[in-house]
């Protein structure tokens, strides 16, 4: 049992001194270090909040100008394919033109020499046909 004599109000004063004491060098600097804490947690996470958000619009803006370039080189690839091919029409249309030109000229050279080699034919014939009939009427 509890028994209020001269102990117990040195107890009680003993006690309210540590309190006091304790409560000076313990509890209010780690109340205050605890506070600090979570100031600090709570700045931290706030910060990596807004880093967070600065990286999703970098990352939206890096994605935006990468699809961007993406179309121009679509397009700029389009553009010089078509061009190519363009090119290519017209190299393949001009080939063939000279081609036609080539062979038409082969074609009249040919005529020509045949022209030439039958003109020569015919003046070698009439004169195989005159010693034909001398070696004939000789005979």
């Amino acid at each position: 049992m509890l028994e209020f004599n001269q102990w117990y109000f040195v107890l009680v004063a003993n006690f309210i001194v540590l309190l006091i004491v304790l409560n000076a060098l313990l509890f209010k600097p780690l109340a205050k270090i605890f506070k600090e804490r979570d100031a600090s947690i709570k700045g931290a996470l706030d910060e990596a909040k807004a880093l967070t958000a600065r990286k999703d619009e970098a990352v939206a803006t890096m994605n935006a100008e990468l699809s961007a370039a993406r179309t121009k080189a679509k397009d700029l690839f389009n553009s010089l394919r078509e061009e190519g091919l363009a090119r290519e029409k017209e190299v393949l249309a001009k080939t063939e033109a000279e081609a036609v030109d080539l062979i038409d000229g082969a074609r009249k050279d040919l005529k020509a020499e045949t022209e030439k080699a039958r003109a020569a034919l015919k003046a070698d014939v009439e004169k195989f046909s005159e010693e034909i009939v001398k070696k004939l009427v000789r005979v």
